[in-house]
């Protein structure tokens, strides 16, 4: 079965490659062979795949169960894709059970979450358990940007609020300061604006591990934390080795993120977008996250979910044998070792 890729975050900032030049000829090709695959990757799902439920996972100890895939937000706001697009996308996910939904209070200048607010009117915000980011550091940046979370996502109450991009040894000195981001985050929650508090990186596993020790020293347990996990990270700079087994130990619900490494991992020819999206839901994840920005691409998430069955050990190890070789050096997870994919360097400003 021919699969088609999307993933998360595209990079940002001055450094990318300028892609070569394609001739119209040459996209008409290119645009006509996806479409084409996308066809058959949607007519090929198995009839009795049909009535296949998403299946729900506990979110570490806060009682809450949300769906084992998660909808990206970054995607749904890119300026080439239709709004209304976008508001379809949501609805079918939600439609379809997906219930944990993705977005950070900088995706897209806010029309991530402006688009989102749209698709949760009509009943949809009741099925939905909501997630949003923030870049504030100190506590006057946060409060305002909790409040515009607010306003662009029509909500009352945001279900889980994160801080974004822990990306700096000192993020979590400046976060848990006096005067810091977590004192908006825990008056939000005392004020019933948010309901539980997390955080999310995707540079280095001894900067989360930082922030978890951090938190302990000032008393307060974190409810979720986000990073990579996938088929690469797996054999390099590994969240999953070092980060995982401490927030299971202490009931912290893991989101992953990058199952498909912003799209790289399934161009090193090495293993299939479903294969890495059942790679990190076999993983102890309460959720994975993966940008879809249209409807074949949301329609093989779902199909992974609805597919995905416990990886006995040997078939884990014959899927990490295949990525082995080109995992070295972070070739495939240039979030980590690039400033590419770290909107908060591009915009300093946005931490306060």
């Amino acid at each position: 079965m021919a699969w088609i890729m999307s993933d998360s975050r595209r990079p940002v900032g001055p450094t990318r490659k300028r892609p070569r030049d394609v001739s119209t000829s040459e996209r008409e090709a290119m645009g006509k062979a996806a479409v084409s695959t996308a066809r058959r990757a949607r007519s090929s799902l198995r009839a009795d795949e049909a009535g296949a439920k998403i299946p729900t996972r506990p979110l570490g100890r806060t009682g809450e169960r949300v769906s084992a895939i998660g909808l990206g937000g970054f995607h749904l706001g890119k300026p080439d894709l239709p709004e209304a697009e976008s508001i379809r996308i949501i609805r079918a996910a939600i439609d379809a059970g997906v219930s944990f939904l993705d977005n950070s209070w900088d995706y897209n200048d806010g029309r991530s979450e402006v688009r989102m607010g749209k698709a949760l009117r009509d009943g949809y915000r009741e099925r939905a358990f909501l997630m949003t980011k923030i870049d504030g550091r100190t506590r006057t940046a946060a409060a305002r940007q909790i409040e515009d979370s607010l306003r662009r996502l029509q909500a009352d109450v945001i279900d889980l609020l994160q801080f974004h991009e822990i990306i700096r040894m000192d993020d979590p000195d400046r976060i848990f300061a006096e005067g810091g981001a977590i004192e908006a985050a825990i008056e939000a929650r005392d004020a019933g604006r948010i309901r539980y508090i997390g955080f999310t990186g995707h540079k280095s596993p001894a900067i989360h591990l930082r922030m978890l020790e951090t938190a302990a020293d000032h008393g307060f347990r974190f409810d979720t934390a986000q990073m990579p996990l996938n088929v690469m990270d797996a054999h390099f700079e590994s969240f999953e080795k070092r980060v995982l087994p401490v927030l299971v130990k202490e009931g912290i619900g893991v989101l992953g993120m990058k199952p498909l490494g912003d799209r790289q991992i399934p161009a090193s020819k090495t293993v299939s977008p479903v294969e890495c999206l059942h790679y990190a839901m076999n993983l102890p994840t309460s959720v994975v996250i993966t940008g879809c920005d249209s409807m074949e691409i949301l329609d093989q998430a779902l199909h992974a979910a609805r597919t995905f069955r416990p990886m006995t050990p040997e078939a884990v190890r014959v899927l990490l044998a295949k990525t082995a070789g080109v995992a070295q050096a972070g070739a495939f997870e240039r979030y980590k070792t690039t400033h590419d994919f770290d909107s908060t360097v591009a915009h300093p400003q946005w931490l306060g």
